[in-house]
């Protein structure tokens, strides 16, 4: 997908605030560091509609980003960083949940990670969380221009071992900095959105 126009429209807490149409959405869930919003604007071929950030943890809202008036991102709060209190983080966490769970224009998740990483145990419990709900996911494996190529193959393997990754689910190698995997994220979001 080509991107001329992509604007957010609202940061929600609550479902009544969420956008009132029926446009497919894409949700974006990661841990805080995972580069989520160089990602974002990657994709959108903008340098900062998605604010990146020095401190992670920064987004504390579902950011819903209007893209090409076909399909809105759904930017989820970054989990496993944020220096924020238990009740703050519980209180994200049923707010994540709601989103996920309980809204129909949901068409995939893209579930980001680190590719030099073994997953996390968040990301193992976001995945297994997604799985259980029945909702289609694009792993997104980020920072892949940090790692040789040669050796994507064995990070990979050890990625998909930890999540228990489903074989009907999407595996993307992904870098912000050489758009590596930019062409098959969108292939499997517009696959998604149909």
């Amino acid at each position: 997908m080509k991107v001329h126009n992509a604007e957010i429209v609202i940061s929600a807490v609550s479902p009544k605030q969420y956008p009132e149409t029926d446009l497919p959405e894409i949700a974006l869930a990661g841990r805080s560091n995972v580069g989520k919003s160089s990602f974002i604007n990657t994709l959108i071929q903008r340098k900062n509609l998605a604010r990146t950030s020095s401190k992670p943890g920064k987004t504390q809202t579902l950011n819903f980003y209007l893209i090409e008036d076909t399909l809105h991102f759904v930017d989820v709060p970054g989990y496993g960083y944020a220096k924020v209190s238990k009740s703050e983080r519980a209180k994200w966490g049923q707010m994540i949940e709601t989103y996920l769970t309980q809204r129909e224009q949901l068409r995939a998740v893209v579930s980001l990670v680190d590719l030099r990483h073994a997953p996390s145990q968040e990301d193992i419990q976001m995945y297994q969380f997604l799985k259980y709900y029945d909702l289609p996911v694009i792993v997104v494996a980020t920072k892949a221009d940090k790692i040789p190529r040669g050796k994507w193959n064995k990070h990979e393997s050890v990625i998909k071992k930890a999540l228990d990754f489903d074989k009907s689910d999407t595996f993307i190698i992904f870098s912000s900095v050489t758009k590596e995997g930019k062409e098959e994220a969108w292939q499997a979001i517009e696959q998604a959105i149909k």
